[in-house]
């Protein structure tokens, strides 16, 4: 492999790239099932916690899915296995992602 190669290698698309997570409706419960619906399997898709926090949590924003909210956790788990997904609370991104089980 010549040095253009190796350097055209760099940029080229990996096998194993995986798209961006889609952004998913927060608006309601129902909206997000559809986008989750939506999803192809193994696809994330995500809502920021401040949306999942109004969609499943009665805690401020800094107790949401905490500690103390195991009826935030609950619901929040509920719904995804409704979905039969997984769930994943990416607080340092302020993201909640979904995956569809396979």
């Amino acid at each position: 492999m010549g040095l253009l190669d190796t350097i055209k290698s760099l940029f080229a698309p990996s096998s194993t790239w995986m798209p961006e997570p889609r952004r998913l409706d927060p608006g309601s419960k129902e909206a997000l099932t559809r986008s989750l619906q939506q999803l192809l399997q193994g696809e994330r898709g995500w809502i920021t916690f401040a949306e999942a926090r109004q969609l499943f949590s009665t805690m401020d924003d800094e107790y949401a899915f905490g500690e103390m909210d195991d009826e935030g956790k609950r619901k929040l788990a509920s719904f995804a296995a409704e979905q039969k997904c997984d769930v994943d609370l990416m607080p340092t991104e302020g993201r909640v992602y979904f995956v569809p089980k396979s």
